[in-house]
């Protein structure tokens, strides 16, 4: 089954948008990725992609502006820290989940739980 790249960018700039600009948060990542079925391989040259960058080069901002950078806060001077901070926090976890997902499908074996005989 081939995963759908095009459609995954589509979605990640649209919560992008819908997050910077409406405050909305629609987008689980894990979930999609999962549900999706994408590959190790595919999840990587995601990760790799302008449209992660661009997700990234958010989170980075947003971290910039709670924190004080003066440009940053002319940049986003319109949206209260509380809001901020959601935003950051959404976007964050979106690129978390992404790296979860990558982490999670590592070939080889689950480790499990050690049966103890008493």
């Amino acid at each position: 089954m081939t995963v759908n790249k095009e459609e995954l960018y589509t979605i990640i700039d649209r919560s992008l948008d819908e997050a910077m600009i409406n405050g909305r948060f629609m987008f689980k990542m894990y979930d999609y990725l999962k549900l999706n079925k994408w590959t190790r391989k595919d999840v990587g040259e995601f990760m790799e992609s302008s449209v992660f960058g661009e997700v990234l080069g958010a989170v980075s901002e947003l971290d910039d502006y709670l924190h004080g950078d003066k440009v940053m806060r002319e940049a986003y001077g319109h949206i209260s820290k509380p809001n901020a901070r959601k935003r950051f926090n959404y976007l964050s976890s979106l690129v978390e989940e992404a790296r979860q997902y990558y982490t999670d499908r590592r070939p080889g074996r689950k480790k499990g739980s050690k049966n103890k005989k008493s």
